[in-house]
């Protein structure tokens, strides 16, 4: 839950510094209002979930599936925006348009950094058996 969180965040961030960095709107087409980027990073962030708690549902999760796990975050925030300027424009050239610009803009490139930074941490604190922090009276008189 914390790497999922980790990852909205920082893709927020992210998105929200590029786009003062370049003084662009993300999505920069006229007449298509928010749906498709609302829905497009919910579809990220629930891809990224899904992954994420399957891949940490081993005993050992690998770092080397944290690329996995953001290029397919990546693809599924396209897909979703690409079906919803379709829906919301019925032309599939303006669909395509607004997924190229995703990419060659950087926001695909935000997204594919945040994803492996949250994966990482999420893979990290499971392969250290991070537990929930206890105060001193709740511990065993064992350890």
């Amino acid at each position: 839950m914390l790497a999922t969180i980790s990852f909205f965040a920082l893709a927020v961030f992210g998105l929200g510094a590029l786009s003062v960095a370049t003084d662009t709107d993300i999505i920069s087409t006229p007449d298509l209002g928010q749906v498709p980027g609302v829905v497009g990073m919910l579809a990220a962030v629930v891809a990224f979930a899904v992954l994420l708690g399957v891949t940490l549902r081993t005993r050992r999760p690998s770092f080397v599936s944290t690329i996995t796990i953001a290029l397919v975050t990546v693809l599924a925030h396209l897909v979703v925006v690409w079906f919803a300027v379709l829906l919301g424009t019925s032309d599939v050239v303006i669909a395509t348009a607004v997924a190229g610009d995703l990419v060659r803009g950087g926001v695909s490139a935000v997204l594919l950094v945040a994803a492996l930074i949250a994966a990482w941490g999420g893979v990290a604190l499971r392969r250290t058996r991070a537990e929930h922090p206890r105060w001193p009276w709740e511990r065993d008189e064992d350890e």
